[in-house]
């Protein structure tokens, strides 16, 4: 196949469609910047289901489309399922399962949870109609269920009494219940340091769920970490915890449910959470309200105002970079300052506008623009001033690729994908917005995980773990192999930002899986699943390579509740480790208030 005009291919990676025998190739970057010479790269990645696609235009080849299940087998269903593992995302657009490569893609796998969304960018143009989700209005606020384990020595005897926050008005948004630590749960503590054996590290504190939900459950947006205070915000609450033995802090209650939420706070501990505008199964994701996550009061609220006839408003993704946070949602977007509300910006100069940004260290724009053609889309990348809007760079890519997920932003490293041609990629910008390299996959199949709730109209950029990046060099996880005396065990892979080329190779000890978090005191953070008879760990490799040195082995004794938490979130934060559930649902009441939705280990 000829490749689009004035598009050709970068070094080392992928490029336009190509010759059958010369491999999988990705997005083409702009011309000024790439030679001619593709190397082979890799497919778009897969789900579970049927699907055999003869071989096509990118070197694939015909099979079955069955991804193997994750390192604890296929996740649940998305709704009144039992708990799964590590592996899958749940729920409807619930993210990437692991990689397939080479192979064809299908919509990502069912399910609402804590995956990433379905790119929104032209969804239009292939989902007639709106989706909607019937919600249940009835709410009991409780008391948090916490668990704090003892110092260690296998005795701990304090036993939680139950409590519940105090009934507020659900207008009055800055009231906060500062909670006294009393929490609610089960009558007898239970000590789950008592089977820890030496080298194991303490659970610290297990957190079951409290609130009465919705028969289809609640996604849990955080966690996020401020001083010695881990957040977590669940259908019509912001929790405050104390990261050390899990007491609640505060409570912050909120007229409707939670809808989005950025990755992570600013530097002072400030967030914007988008609120629905109501209870009923038409409600809109327009209300922002600002949360000091230190103090659990709530500052300025404001509603994301529509514009025009064509800006559906039951999605919103927000992010934030320096003060600024932005409301994304497929065709228009707007951003205000999160000290104080003011509005910033909101439509862009030009056709192209954005649907989806990520932000931390910079603010990355990921824009849609009109092609006049209902068959084709055409998606460009953005750096913006956070302050202004005012674009530092564009990187326009070929048609029909989009902007998927954003796994850094210093350095730049973006994944897009091309529906039409089953085709996945992975590419590195330089600071001026200039293609600095394509990742050579080659035949290695990939298992990025990423976060961010059930989004339709819009997409999640931010979010993903089993990658990492430094000034030099993106690392990226593979699938674990499925044969012989190695199954289940994977593979951490370093890439050169430079080259694109793979720099070594650092194996997960036998039978484990091992994911990047991020990096670490110039090393990569990784965690080690459990598995039956071993607890999870806490790890580092070096920039260099070779194994990895343990930094927490968690106890064998509490393995199962470890793999428990669904569609998990991952953090280790001043020497604790963090597991929380990326999604609350059960098939009963009573099933629903045992769940476990947060584990602390520490020393």
């Amino acid at each position: 196949m000829s490749q689009p005009p004035g598009q050709q291919p970068p070094q080392g990676g992928f490029g336009a469609p190509q010759d059958p025998e010369q491999g999988v190739q990705g997005p083409p970057a702009q011309p000024p910047q790439a030679p001619p010479s593709p190397q082979p790269g890799y497919g778009y990645p897969q789900g579970p289901g049927p699907y055999n696609p003869g071989p096509g235009p990118y070197g694939q080849q015909p099979g079955p489309y069955n991804s193997p299940p994750g390192p604890y087998g296929q996740q649940p269903g998305p709704y009144n399922s039992p708990p799964g593992p590590y592996g899958q995302q749940p729920g409807p657009y619930g993210g990437y399962p692991p990689q397939q490569f080479p192979g064809a893609p299908v919509p990502p796998p069912g399910g609402g949870g804590a995956g990433g969304g379905v790119g929104g960018k032209n969804f239009l143009r292939s989902t007639p109609g709106i989706v909607t989700a019937a919600a249940v209005a009835l709410l009991l606020i409780g008391g948090g269920a916490w668990f704090a384990l003892g110092s260690g020595d296998g005795d701990g005897d304090a036993k939680p009494t139950a409590g519940r926050s105090e009934g507020a008005d659900p207008n009055a948004s800055e009231s906060v219940d500062q909670g006294d630590g009393t929490g609610g749960g089960r009558e007898e503590q239970d000590d789950l340091n008592a089977g820890r054996k030496d080298g194991e590290s303490k659970v610290l504190w297990l957190q079951t769920n409290d609130v009465d939900l919705p028969r289809n459950g609640s996604d849990v947006y955080g966690p996020w970490f401020v001083g010695d205070t881990v957040v977590k915000a669940m259908y019509r609450q912001v929790v405050g915890y104390s990261a050390v033995d899990g007491r609640k802090k505060w409570t912050l209650p909120l007229p409707a449910e939670v809808c989005s939420a950025p990755a992570a706070p600013t530097a002072d501990g400030k967030i914007v959470i988008g609120v629905k505008d109501g209870t009923t199964d038409k409600s809109l994701c327009n209300q922002l309200q600002m949360v000091d996550l230190t103090t659990g009061k709530g500052g300025w609220k404001k509603e994301v105002v529509e514009s025009g006839v064509f800006d559906i408003l039951t999605d919103i993704t927000l992010t934030i970079s320096g003060d600024t946070v932005t409301a994304a949602r497929t065709g228009n977007s707007n951003a205000y300052r999160v000290s104080d509300g003011k509005d910033l910006f909101a439509r862009l100069p030009g056709e192209c506008q954005p649907y989806a940004f990520a932000g931390g260290a910079r603010l990355i724009a990921a824009e849609s623009c009109p092609t006049g053609d209902y068959e084709t889309t055409q998606n460009q990348i953005q750096e913006l001033d956070p302050a202004s809007g005012a674009a530092r760079w564009t990187y326009k890519l070929a048609k029909d690729w989009e902007v998927d997920k954003v796994y850094s932003v210093d350095p730049l490293v973006i994944s897009a994908k091309n529906d039409d041609k089953k085709s996945w990629s992975v590419f590195a910008l330089n600071a001026n917005g200039t293609l600095r390299s394509e990742i050579a996959g080659g035949k290695d199949k990939f298992a990025p995980r990423c976060g961010g709730g059930f989004v339709v109209f819009g997409s999640n950029l931010e979010g993903c773990v089993g990658v990492a990046a430094d000034a030099g060099t993106f690392y990226m996880s593979t699938e674990p192999d499925t044969s012989g005396t190695a199954a289940r065990t994977n593979e951490v892979i370093a890439f050169s930002l430079d080259t694109g080329k793979a720099k070594w190779r650092a194996k997960a000890p036998a039978g484990r899986q091992m994911t990047p978090l991020r990096m670490e005191g110039g090393k990569v953070l990784v965690y080690l699943d459990p598995t039956y008879d071993k607890g999870g760990a806490v790890a580092t490799v070096a920039a260099t390579g070779g194994a990895p040195t343990m930094l927490q082995r968690h106890p064998a004794s509490t393995a199962q509740i470890e793999n428990s938490f669904y569609s998990a979130k991952l953090a280790y934060v001043d020497g604790r480790f963090f597991v929380t559930s990326g999604r609350v649902s059960a098939s009963n009441d009573e099933e629903e208030m045992k769940k476990s939705t947060m584990m602390a280990f520490g020393e």
